[in-house]
């Protein structure tokens, strides 16, 4: 068979307002090209465990109208998309079956929608697929009845020899940001999180050997290191600052949160000095506890650590994550952890979320505070949003607090769908519009940065 592998990509938004400043603010801007530049990790990694005799091609959509040619010369398609972007996927699983074309649906939304997602394709991949993919591959041509396949129903997904994943596929592609996962999981439990939800097992560690195997072969994919960019780089040393540099990859660990285990975590930096890369990777706060980590991170060019820190002070975060309350248990220490990863050179994009049910009005005024005091290098602000399958969900519908059931295009992490507890709706709304515009404009964001090039330099 010939097998399409489709990405559904892109930010969404519904929210004019907001759809008016992400057109306008140079940092809503900046952000969106970041997100969306990445391939989906997922796919190519089905792509390694698809049987040789297959042939295989990589797409992305960012629309449901914005379908490659090339889709419709295969015999099936397997799609990802998240819970915002389900509809479409809908739409052009529609689209594909017209023309004789089988349909698989996984990730996160069709993992936790399975019968839904089963109305709209041909079949549906519950959970990881590493497993479920190649015996699913053996019965299409058989025209299976079993609609829906469970990982659950296989043997679980080992990371101690996982496969390399087919970054070749996007040899044709304009990529500037390459995904390795290094970690799976995540030991913490926040309530409005998916995607732990889609896993179902545990933090789990890839071997550092099998890390630095796929990071080798993105680089020898990205070409060879010439004079040009050595020369950036020893300006870099100098200066704290280079250009983008094509030859050398930026690679993004895939990860909900790499650095839980410190001792692993140092043997991966340790690892990563000998591969000329920079790199980003998602963590907790718990990183700025280790001071030798720290230190390699710098040494082994970590450019960013992206924290989720939801809310500035420990009474608002209290339950919001549910195995050990670790966030309220942090809170305290925020500032002063950020200051301490920034002080090694490695710049932190703050995550906060807007609208927890501990938080009112004065929310707004008082991230902006933080951001501009520490200084963030980077700041992400988003909506509550309560994902089907996470127990925010459950909660908030038992409460009778969403405001449309069922509406997954406004999942976005941007657009209101539920009501706030001590504020109303219109209140979350303008609070956003009102920290988004002070956060993301010019002046602020070159203060955040000098200030931190600033501090580095002092």
């Amino acid at each position: 068979m010939k097998i399409g592998l489709l990405a559904m990509s892109g930010l969404r938004a519904h929210d004019p307002e907001l759809i008016k400043l992400g057109l306008t603010l140079p940092g809503v801007i900046e952000r969106g090209r970041v997100v969306t530049s990445m391939p989906c990790l997922g796919l190519l990694i089905l792509a390694a465990v698809t049987p040789d005799e297959h042939e295989l091609a990589y797409f992305e959509a960012e629309h449901a109208n914005d379908l490659s040619s090339g889709l419709f010369r295969c015999d099936l398609i397997a799609m990802s998309a998240l819970t915002a972007q389900a509809f479409e996927a809908y739409q052009v699983a529609a689209t594909l079956r017209n023309r004789g074309i089988v349909v698989v649906l996984g990730g996160l939304h069709a993992s936790v929608c399975p019968d839904e997602a089963a109305e709209h394709v041909d079949y549906v991949v519950v959970g990881e697929g590493e497993q479920v993919w190649p015996e699913l591959l053996k019965q299409i041509p058989l025209r299976s009845p079993k609609k829906i396949w469970r990982a659950s129903e296989f043997p679980p997904v080992s990371l101690t020899h996982s496969p390399l994943p087919r970054y070749d596929l996007l040899k044709n592609g304009n990529w500037n940001r390459f995904p390795v996962q290094t970690t799976r999981g995540c030991p913490w439990r926040c309530d409005f999180c998916a995607s732990s939800i889609m896993l179902g097992r545990p933090y789990r560690k890839r071997p550092v050997e099998e890390i630095i195997r796929d990071i080798r072969f993105i680089k020898s994919l990205c070409g060879p290191v010439n004079s040009q960019a050595k020369a950036y780089e020893r300006a870099e040393q100098s200066t704290g600052h280079s250009p983008f540099i094509k030859q050398r990859p930026f690679i993004e660990l895939a990860d909900d949160n790499t650095f839980v285990d410190h001792r692993w975590g140092r043997k991966l930096c340790e690892a990563l000095i000998e591969e000329p890369i920079k790199w980003f990777t998602e963590t907790d706060i718990s990183v700025a506890d280790d001071a030798k980590l720290l230190k390699l991170l710098r040494q082994s060019r970590c450019r960013q650590l992206l924290i989720g820190l939801e809310s500035t002070t420990a009474s608002e975060l209290v339950g919001v994550e549910l195995n050990s309350n670790f966030k309220y248990r942090r809170a305290h220490d925020y500032m002063d952890a950020v200051r301490r990863i920034q002080a090694e050179g490695v710049t932190v994009n703050g995550c906060f979320v807007l609208g927890l049910d501990h938080q009112g009005p004065d929310i707004f005024e008082r991230i902006f505070d933080f951001a501009m005091s520490v200084p963030l290098y980077e700041v992400q602000v988003t909506v509550m949003t309560p994902f089907p399958g996470t127990p925010l969900y459950q909660r908030l519908l038992d409460e009778d607090r969403i405001i449309e059931p069922g509406r997954w295009d406004l999942c976005t992490l941007f657009d209101v769908n539920y009501y706030p507890a001590k504020m109303s709706v219109a209140e979350l709304k303008n609070g956003l519009y009102w920290l988004v515009k002070r956060l993301y404009s010019s002046e602020n964001i070159w203060a955040r940065r000098s200030a931190f090039f600033k501090n580095l330099s002092g």
